[in-house]
């Protein structure tokens, strides 16, 4: 088996995710970017178990953020929106604190995959993160749902089982 198939062979479990989205102009009517990410999850076979739109608050998001991975029925947690760079753009600030541990790679490969197939230049004005919290993976992915597409199609939905397996691994049930 190669590398490559070693790492996806966790392919086979469902994840039970949370779905947050951060705009003060969305509902769940026009929240074509958290529709979206849902699709993409229930295709997959993955489970969403919580769905909330949140406003572009920083303390609202924390909660929000707080809330989720207390749940026993999340594993993931996938947040679009925010992460640009204006004033009102603070999912970044909000999610940052609460990581145990950063990925850095995700958002740097966000931002090559974006630059090279979506945006091009602009895509250094992204802000993507992801990393572990209470033994919880979160992706934080813009709110475009060309950005959306891109990060779960590209890096989310090919490691989030990888990515559940390797921080539960060592937990006791």
């Amino acid at each position: 088996m190669t590398m490559a198939n070693e790492h996806h062979k966790y392919n086979a479990m469902n994840v039970s995710c949370a779905v947050v989205t951060v705009s003060d102009t969305r509902n769940e009517e026009t929240d074509k970017s958290g529709k979206l990410m849902k699709a993409l999850l229930a295709e997959s076979g993955h489970e969403i178990n919580y769905y909330i739109i949140t406003p572009d608050d920083r303390d609202t998001i924390t909660k929000t953020i707080e809330h989720a991975i207390q749940r026993e029925d999340i594993d993931a947690v996938l947040v679009n929106g925010g992460t640009g760079i204006s004033g009102r753009d603070v999912t970044i600030e909000a999610i940052q604190p609460l990581l145990d541990k950063e990925l850095p790679g995700y958002g740097e490969l966000f931002r090559y995959l974006s630059y090279q197939f979506d945006i091009g230049t602009a895509s250094m004005l992204s802000r993507a993160i992801a990393g572990v919290v209470n033994n919880r993976i979160l992706f934080a992915t813009p709110g475009s749902t060309g950005a959306v597409k891109l990060a779960m199609e590209k890096l989310i939905l090919p490691e989030l089982v990888h990515a559940v397996k390797e921080i539960t691994k060592d937990l006791q049930k």
